[in-house]
């Protein structure tokens, strides 16, 4: 299978809700390479992770805009977009504000075709901006 088709499969059953689903497309061995405070960086703390996320933002949906494969890598341009009407997220109440953000992804995938490594980067400080949490500051005039 193409890696990029299998990257793009994770995002779609993120947005469905499909955690378990989401996990069987990752090896027993998968490593997060991004520290989140509170979760182990394997498998089973990436699936807890999404679904604290899923908890917080019921409508989470993550819409690939771009997919560049690379050998046994795929490096993905992402927008998710989300409201805040579930569980506290990272002590903030629920809002009932919605966010849209980017992110980088770059997943490494094993010879078996599942999702071994992952690297990436997302606009946390916009989204804590989006949900409230954080004061947006005006720019310069």
């Amino acid at each position: 299978m193409e890696h990029a088709t299998t990257m793009g499969r994770l995002y779609e059953r993120l947005s469905a809700g499909d955690i378990d689903g989401f996990g069987d497309l990752l090896a027993d061995g998968f490593v997060e390479h991004d520290e989140t405070p509170g979760m182990e960086p394997t498998k089973e703390g990436v699936k807890q992770l999404f679904r604290t996320y899923r908890a917080s933002f019921p409508d989470l949906r993550m819409e690939v805009q771009e997919l560049l494969p690379s050998g046994d890598k795929v490096v993905g341009r992402i927008r998710v977009t989300g409201t805040h009407t579930g569980e506290a997220f990272m002590g903030v109440p629920a809002s009932g504000k919605g966010v849209n953000m980017q992110l980088i992804d770059i997943i490494r995938f094993d010879e078996g075709g599942l999702a071994c490594e992952h690297w990436g980067v997302s606009d946390a400080l916009s989204m804590m901006q989006q949900l409230g949490a954080i004061p947006a500051v005006a720019p310069p005039t």
